[in-house]
């Protein structure tokens, strides 16, 4: 594997259009001091580039790009459609979205446009044609950033544009209005539809809205971000072929499904913020690092953004302890990132952001912030000589992830409101504390590759993907499947039939169990399991039908009791098939990660749990990271590590996991 850069990438975005001209050569010098290689350039740039329709004033951008280049700094141009000018809100007001209650939003902010607009698309596009064609062959251009944080404040618009656009969208998907009937389930309360123009967007209504029409609204909505996205880079392909064109995801977000994007990004980029006053907030970060590896299939990826300090945006915005920033820049690093950028380069003295921390802060070069800017620029200058750079990140554990499942789980008229994200993370969680990395795999992928494979509360699973599970287990793999799973179609229609993919499935015979009943628990309340696993745990219980499975701990109290909690079925060719029919607390998680880590004959780098710090080993390297305040000793695969508070240790790995 490679890189798509020559050495690790570090900088962050850059607005000189915020600053007076007489500025900008202090910015390069000030670059060149902190080792920046690469500046994102224009993201919010658009009433600057087209003052007035069709009036493009491209000067000032051109000597910005020279001086960049001159500094030796690389350009990652921004397309600047995030955020469309005051004139075209007053010529365009159709173009501004709409929200769910049916009030049109106004200009002031960002943002502000509806995704499925025409003509915001048609202005946008022929922005972007005059950029490709201006600046598509300058010496400082590195790669393209289309638009920016698709879906951040806007990711759908109740419009009547986008309600004509859904209509043309479910009208391509299912091609006769009968088979939506079909799939939306629509004789329940009388909500046949006749034809196409009769479907509205899902508004609010008297009561539970059809859940199927909100999932496709959710599946419509993310598809035409994407269009934008695609409508942009079709564009560049066409007048700078071989640029690369990104877009910058945020994490685990949840109006845009982005394994159906992954595929139009040459490189994958996320923007993540994690809070530095909660003591877990790695976790969150660390799992957000292996999903975007993951969308790109084990390449490398950019973190496209960060702060080095405090956001603006929290309710109390903490600043970064020293050497904190550090430790969340390793661990990008350890977990498959080629470059490191921040938002931004300069603090902005106004605006909505100018609290928000930067590299070069109010208080200018002489400070913390700066000062710390500066060592890890050097540290990544010098870590690009080694092995590291484009290198993969081995995985032996893989985590099924289904966006629409999350969607799914989110609507009103469930048995009981699963938080998807945060069960999937605690499941992360526990194999992070065990120091074992994991891949994020799309409901239906191949997932022959890994040695173990969780799939936490998929709730909406075809029957292929059911069987693809059943037969990766039979074959010899190890599969645990968490409550909730193949509950429901694609349509959203159940299985019925015991659940797990309906009577009879491959899947129920697998794991050697049925689900007769839900029984989900109490906020708050908790559960207690005995047997060969005893502890404590949540959210749920249900009636677990042993027919062909070993009962590892069962239920002692709630509706449940006497039952089931955990099973374990062994399989011919040598591989295992759990079933946990509850949400354990973190003691119980990590027993039982231990066991099935044992299954699937996986090592794990920390012979006991290890809350606060991780590793992770790419490129021969062992990187491992304190996330805590105080010093912590450690022994990693083996060998004793001793690390400061927010220390960052890195040897060469003796064996991949």
């Amino acid at each position: 594997m490679t890189s798509l850069f020559p050495s690790f990438r570090y900088g962050g975005d850059y607005n000189p259009d915020q600053w007076d001209p007489s500025i900008w050569d202090d910015d390069v010098r000030l670059m060149q001091g902190a080792s920046v290689t690469t500046a994102t350039v224009g993201v919010f740039s658009w009433a600057r580039l087209e003052p007035q329709p069709g009036q493009y004033d491209f000067a000032w951008l051109e000597t910005v790009l020279d001086k960049l280049h001159a500094g030796g700094v690389r350009v990652i141009l921004a397309t600047a459609t995030a955020s469309p000018p005051a004139w075209m809100a007053k010529l365009h007001p159709e173009t501004l979205p709409v929200d769910e209650h049916g009030t049109r939003l106004g200009f002031g902010s960002r943002q502000q446009y509806s995704p499925s607009s025409a003509t915001y698309l048609e202005y946008a596009l022929k922005l972007v044609r005059e950029l490709a064609t201006r600046f598509g062959k300058h010496p400082a251009l590195e790669a393209w950033h289309t638009n920016n944080e698709y879906g951040c404040h806007i990711s759908a618009s109740y419009d009547d544009e986008s309600v004509e656009a859904f209509r043309a969208w479910l009208e391509k998907r299912y091609g006769a209005v009968d088979e939506l009937n079909r799939a939306w389930g629509t004789g329940f309360w009388s909500q046949r539809y006749f034809s196409f123009d009769e479907v509205d967007a899902p508004r609010q209504a008297p009561s539970f809205r059809n859940p199927t029409q909100l999932l496709d609204w959710r599946r419509f909505s993310s598809d035409a971000m994407l269009a934008l996205h695609r409508a942009e880079r079709a564009i560049l392909d066409e007048i700078t072929p071989g640029v690369p064109v990104t877009t910058n995801f945020m994490g685990f977000f949840a109006n845009a499904d982005y394994w159906t994007w992954a595929p139009y990004m040459d490189i994958i980029s996320d923007d993540e913020y994690p809070d530095p006053a909660d003591p877990v907030s790695h976790i969150h970060a660390a799992a957000t690092r292996d999903l975007m590896r993951s969308l790109g299939g084990g390449k490398p990826w950019l973190l496209m953004e960060q702060s080095p300090s405090a956001v603006n945006w929290r309710d109390r915005n903490a600043a970064k302890a020293p050497g904190q920033h550090r430790a969340h820049s390793f661990q990008s690093v350890a977990r498959g990132a080629d470059g490191i950028l921040h938002f931004q380069w300069r603090q902005s003295a106004s605006g909505a952001e100018k609290f928000h921390a930067a590299m070069v802060p109010h208080g200018g070069e002489n400070t913390r912030v700066h000062r710390e800017v500066q060592a890890l620029g050097r540290e990544f200058a010098e870590l690009s000589a080694g092995n590291v750079l484009g290198a993969a990140v081995p995985a032996s554990v893989a985590i099924v992830f289904d966006w629409e499942s999350w969607w799914a789980l989110g609507q009103e008229a469930t048995p009981t409101r699963v938080d998807y994200e945060q069960t999937v993370l605690e499941w992360y969680a526990a194999l992070l504390r065990r120091g074992v990395t994991i891949d994020f795999a799309p409901a239906g992928a191949d997932l022959s590759a890994y040695r173990a494979v969780i799939v936490p509360a998929q709730q909406v699973m075809s029957t292929g993907e059911a069987d693809a599970l059943a037969a990766y287990a039979e074959n010899g793999g190890c599969l645990v499947v968490g409550y909730q799973s193949a509950v429901l179609d694609r349509d959203l229609h159940v299985h019925l039939g015991g659940y797990l993919g309906g009577a009879g499935s491959a899947l129920q015979a697998a794991l050697g169990v049925a689900i007769e009943e839900f029984a989900p628990l109490q906020a708050e309340v908790t559960t207690w399991l005995s047997g060969a696993l005893a502890g404590s745990a949540g959210v749920w219980q249900e009636h677990v039908v042993v027919a062909d499975a070993q009962t590892v701990a069962t239920f002692d109290d709630g509706h449940a009791a006497g039952g089931a909690a955990v099973t374990r079925r062994a399989t011919a060719a040598g591989g295992a098939a759990w079933y946990v029919a509850t949400q354990p607390d973190e003691t119980l998680f990590d027993a039982l990660i231990r066991r099935v880590l044992r299954d699937a004959g996986v090592a794990a780098a920390f012979a006991h749990p290890e809350p606060g710090v991780e590793t992770a080993v790419r490129g021969g390297t062992r990187f491992v990271i304190n996330h805590t305040g105080e010093p912590r000793s450690v022994v990693a695969a083996g060998r004793d590590v001793e690390l400061e508070p927010f220390g960052v240790a890195m040897f060469p790995a003796e064996g991949a996991e």
